[in-house]
């Protein structure tokens, strides 16, 4: 029997959770996104509301995905560290720039850090 053990919830559960846990949302685009790949290539931050209406400020270690403002809905895979949600994953439904009615998922992950 195969069993799915992703888990969903909000921003609050991640702060209790012990591991991971996938967090459903929306960008807030009235809060800045930062991304300066001068100054580091591998650190991407913006605020997100989940479907309860937390906000929470959102780190990712790697670079912006292309088209992030036009999300629709953004899933999170990750774990809150301090008051601050690390996002191992990004995905994204966005609304399809070639075909009207239509959507693009796309799916971007972290970069892994060096020891």
């Amino acid at each position: 029997m195969y069993s799915n053990s992703s888990t969903y919830g909000s921003f609050k559960d991640a702060g209790a959770a012990t591991g991971e846990l996938h967090v459903v949302g929306h960008l807030n685009k009235d809060k800045q996104l930062y991304y300066d790949a001068t100054k580091d290539a591998n650190y991407f931050s913006f605020y997100m509301k989940d479907n309860k209406g937390e906000e929470c400020k959102v780190v990712f270690t790697g670079a912006k995905p292309q088209d992030f403002e036009r999300s629709e809905q953004i899933v999170l895979t990750g774990a809150m560290r301090g008051d601050e949600f690390h996002a191992s994953k990004i995905l994204m439904k966005c609304p399809s720039k070639y075909t009207q009615d239509k959507v693009e998922i796309t799916e971007v992950k972290a970069k892994q850090a060096s020891l």
